[in-house]
């Protein structure tokens, strides 16, 4: 079987189809992008007017006395700041508004497209690297949507506009500049190239601290009871430190990219000091040019600044959406069960033809293994643990496809038919019963958010909820917490029975169903069960082999091979490996319970009344 995407080589960053991604993105949200791009235009403009002046302000009104022209001078430069003032605020106002919407949308798709995935996705990648895959990763995108990239042209669009007049102003000088800004658009690229697999990993890095720290706080009781806060305190620790390291990579990178920038506008001033002031004293400029050439200097450099920041955040934004695009190419259950036959009744026979699977190549939990199990029958696994019926119902369940052989319902392959809808006649308690954190009511109506209050309450008579909910202030109301850790394990088994009542399944699968109760509650829950099972056809795993004497036909399983087969009666009488484990259970005593010429089975029962 092909392992998943997560175990295969981890991917390198496609700056192509990451840019292609950006532009998609970009493109969606056109709109406010070129409101903005028209805002940062005009206040950009207006940014220019200020500088400009200052010319004339010492030529004209300072050294010939043209008192006329600073009232103008002066209209035309609180103009143009109150036109700054309020561009800057709309484009704050429309554009981060827009960035945010982004995100939330990016983030909606993600978890969309990630809850649809196959479960060997699931059970290869941890959940704090999805976590940080639907929340973190598209936080980037502002910079994309929002005011980043904005300003990255709008400083890219004032360096150009104020490079073109540096030039009409003095061109030798301007040509000096030039070469010092090409070896920092040099040095800019070179460390962009670096820090992007950084900021990469980073993401990954955190995913995987964030797991940790969410298995840690799951398992709160296992940590304290095995005294383990040290252990994990030391792991997270390392994590921690793993994380901060990366990050001061990308600190030193940033601060050298910040220094490069600080040692161009140092170079910049040194150049203008030597031939701007050799041009003034020559008279090849004036002074009042001399100022406005230090003013449209710093209308380049100031950008160049700032690209490094955004040149940053742009790259941290594409590797956000690499890591997202890595996501969503994953195929789907949705996307394969697109060619996939409908299956809108289901009368729930279930056929095993030779099938074999494996989790890791060349070691098989199934060999082979074949029955028949007809509508409305209950077929019980039994056998030692590891044998395979976990494997089996996992199966039946679709979450994972046998590696040869083939899996029939109602006579058809179930590789056929579309999962999405397959599963809707499933019914499931399995022995880990999660529930949410929501109120006893919730839970129940899981399988059907739409049911009357009246069913809900129906159902958890059936499963017996209502004996313990009644007991509750807030009754069906009562908040069950996180994994619902406030009800005890039978509670949460009897929530978990009353929500695949609900269901009303065509087939049903019950993986340790009462292994949480008292032997009161599973007598009382045993009839609940028994009508629920009722004309549907289910699979029982059980450990108690006195639930399942009842099943039409029991499959011994043991290291992935069915042994034997039968009813309890037959597989008594057979004397083999069932018989064995039923021994065991009751602690029966054959010399004990057997006597020459009676019944066995007979007798083995009496000796499990006792």
């Amino acid at each position: 079987m092909s392992k998943p995407a997560t175990d295969t080589k981890k991917p390198k960053f496609d700056s192509k189809r990451a840019w292609a991604e950006a532009r998609a993105l970009i493109w969606t949200y056109r709109r406010s992008v070129g409101i903005g791009l028209g805002l940062m235009l005009i206040s950009r403009i207006a940014g220019f007017v200020l500088p400009a002046s200052s010319k004339y302000l010492i030529d004209d009104v300072l050294g010939k006395g043209n008192a006329d022209l600073l009232p103008k001078l002066a209209a035309a430069a609180f103009v143009a700041t109150v036109i700054q003032a309020i561009t800057s605020y709309a484009l704050s106002q429309v554009v981060s508004v827009a960035a945010q919407r982004a995100i939330a949308k990016l983030r909606e798709d993600v978890q969309a497209h990630l809850i649809r995935l196959p479960v060997r996705f699931f059970d290869s990648t941890k959940s704090g690297v999805l976590v940080n895959r639907v929340m973190n990763d598209p936080e980037g995108i502002r910079n994309l949507v929002g005011t980043g990239l904005i300003q990255l042209i709008g400083g890219l669009l004032t360096a150009t506009g104020a490079l073109v007049w540096l030039f009409i102003l003095n061109w030798k000088l301007t040509l000096a500049t030039m070469v010092f800004l090409g070896g920092f658009g040099i040095g800019m690229s070179i460390a962009f190239k670096k820090l992007r697999p950084i900021f990469r990993e980073r993401s990954v890095i955190q995913g995987d601290v964030t797991g940790r720290l969410t298995e840690t706080i799951g398992g709160i009781r296992i940590v304290k009871v095995y005294t383990a806060e040290e252990r994990e305190k030391a792991v997270f620790a390392g994590g921690v430190d793993k994380l901060f390291r990366n990050i001061a990579a990308t600190i030193t990178g940033t601060s050298a990219t910040a220094a490069l920038s600080v040692a161009v506008i140092g170079a910049l001033g040194v150049l203008l000091m030597m031939i701007g002031g050799r041009d003034v004293l020559a008279g090849r400029m004036t002074v009042g040019a001399l100022v406005q050439y230090v003013f449209f200097i710093g209308l380049v450099a100031a950008p160049l600044v700032s690209i490094a920041s955004i040149g940053t955040q742009l790259t941290e934004a594409l590797a956000g959406l690499d890591r997202i695009r890595e996501l969503r190419e994953l195929k789907t259950e949705d996307q394969e069960d697109a060619t996939k036959q409908a299956v809108p009744v289901l009368k729930g026979r279930v056929q095993f033809q030779d099938v074999w699977f494996e989790y890791e190549p060349g070691v098989p939990v199934l060999k082979g293994v074949t029955f028949d199990a007809a509508e409305g029958t209950t077929t019980a696994l039994v056998g030692s643990s590891g044998g395979g019926k976990s494997t089996l119902i996992s199966l039946v369940m679709a979450f994972a496809s046998p590696n040869r052989g083939q899996i029939l319902i109602d006579g058809k392959p179930l590789s056929e038919l579309k999962l999405h809808e397959y599963r809707r006649h499933l019914g499931v308690v399995l022995q880990d019963n999660f529930l949410f954190d929501g109120s006893v009511r919730e839970n129940i109506a899981f399988t059907r958010p739409d049911a009357s209050t009246e069913s809900v309450e129906e159902v958890a008579k059936i499963a017996y909820v209502d004996e313990f909910v009644n007991r509750f202030p807030d009754g069906f109301d009562t908040i069950v917490g996180e994994r619902g850790v406030k009800l005890s394990g039978g509670q949460r088994q009897r929530v978990a029975i009353a929500r695949a009542i609900l269901a009303d399944p065509r087939i049903l699968i019950l993986d340790e169903a009462t292994s949480s109760l008292d032997s009161e509650s599973e007598q009382l829950i045993q009839e609940g069960l028994r009508r629920l099972r009722a004309g549907r056809t289910t699979f029982v795993i059980a450990h108690r082999l006195s639930t399942i004497t009842s099943a039409d036909q029991i499959l011994v399983l043991e290291q992935g091979e069915i042994v034997e087969r039968g009813t309890h009666s037959e597989l008594l009488g057979q004397g083999g490996r069932y018989r064995e484990l039923y021994e065991r259970q009751h602690h029966i005593e054959t010399d004990r319970f057997i006597n020459p010429g009676e019944d066995p089975t007979a007798q083995l029962e009496a000796g499990a009344r006792v």
